[in-house]
Parts: C-alpha cells; structure tokens; sequence
C-alpha cells in the first residue's frame, strides 16, 4: 500500500513533470535557441570530418578515451548509489527513530520511507543503464573512428560516408550520456523529498533553473554561438 499524501502525489507529480519538461525544452530548444547540448552535436560531427583527414590519430583515441572513462566513473557511482539505497532499506526502524528526535516536527513512517527509498534506487538504476550504454557506446565510436579510411582513401564519398557514421554514434552516445547526468542532477531534486513534499518541489525548481541555465545562457554555450 502507497503511504503517500496529497501533498506527496502533488510533489512527485511536479517533479517528474519537470524532469519531462526540461527534456523536452533541451532537446527542441527554447522558442529559437538552441541548447548547448544539441549544439555540441554539430561539434561532434565537425570532429570526425577532421578526423578522417589525419594521418595519425592519436589525440583522436585519447578523447575517445577519456569519454568511455568519464560513462564507466558515473556508472560506477550509481551502482554505489544503489548499494546505499539498499542498505537504508535495511535500516528503516533506525531512521525512523533519527528523525523521530528531531526538532523539526518531521514524522516518516516505515511505508512513506521505503517508498523515497525505492524512487532514489530506480532513479539511480535508471542512470546506470543510460551510462553504461553510452560507455558502450563509445567503445563503438572507437571501432568506426578505426574504420574510417584516412586521407590517402582515394573514395572521398566513402571516406565522408565512415566519418559521418563515427560521428553519429559520438552524438547517440553523448545523447544518452547527457540523460545521465540529467538524472543525477534532477536525483540531488529527489532527495528534497526525505524532508517534505514542500522542500522536494523547491529543489526541484532550483536544479531547473540551474540546468536550463546551463544549457541556454552559460559562457560555454555563448562560446559556441559567438554571443561573447
């Protein structure tokens, strides 16, 4: 049985809806802007038109590199993550007792904390499986940016054809890469919850403003668009 509240429904329903919402906005864009995100796409593919016309590749593997690095440290950190959610489920009656000695007025039963508990876990599964396939992923991108053929390719439509391939597996993985800190951020949104619905609402609203602000108005993006 859910022991959630009116006041729980309303702040599960807000933050899953600007979860979605910020998604939406990040990928079609804000009116005509376009986010930092979709933008760095163009990057990506500027990339591996660049690369095909190298004859040594070195820094080539070493970005790649650093890629499925970055997919394999941010998987490894949800699992941990869902190691803790495991273990506080297994320490439900000690934090019921913690909080029932606060002077906050907070009261968590054991259903109402199992159920935060559990939300936390899927969040953090669900980022896991985004990094892990966008460490995967990359590994793929390696293994085309290998195929592609270099300058000395007399094809040149075939030599574009492998380096445009290469570069939109870059973009699927930096796709799901990107849903993956995105879950992160919105997770630190959640945890606002274990205090109130109230307090999850208000941690929600600030980690929107924080990341649309990063996709939209940061100097990174600016960097991009010349706006600077």
């Amino acid at each position: 049985m859910l022991d959630l509240s009116i006041a729980d429904s309303v702040g599960l329903a807000f933050f899953f809806g600007v979860w979605v919402f910020f998604r939406f906005v990040n990928e079609r864009g804000l009116g005509k802007a376009t986010s930092l995100s979709v933008l760095m796409d163009e990057q990506r593919l500027g990339w591996m038109r660049a690369m095909s016309q190298r004859d040594t590749r070195i820094a080539d593997a070493r970005i790649m590199s650093s890629l499925q690095n970055g997919a394999a440290f941010f998987a490894s950190t949800s699992l941990i993550v869902l190691g803790g959610a495991a273990a506080s489920m297994r320490a439900t009656d000690d934090v019921i007792k913690v909080f029932a000695d606060l002077p906050f007025g907070l009261t968590v039963t054991r259903g109402n904390w199992e159920l935060k508990v559990l939300g936390l876990a899927f969040i953090f599964g669900y980022s896991f499986f985004k990094f892990a396939w966008a460490y995967r992923l990359f590994i793929y991108a390696a293994i085309l940016v290998g195929a592609t053929p270099g300058p000395e390719f007399r094809d040149a439509v075939g030599r574009d054809k492998a380096a445009h391939r290469a570069g939109l597996m870059t973009i699927d993985a930096g796709v799901h890469f990107a849903k993956g800190l995105r879950t992160i951020y919105f997770a630190f949104a959640y945890i606002g919850w274990f205090v109130s619905p109230y307090v999850l609402m208000a941690t929600t609203a600030l980690i929107f403003l924080i990341v649309m602000r990063r996709e939209f108005f940061s100097a990174a993006r600016a960097a991009l668009t010349h706006d600077s």
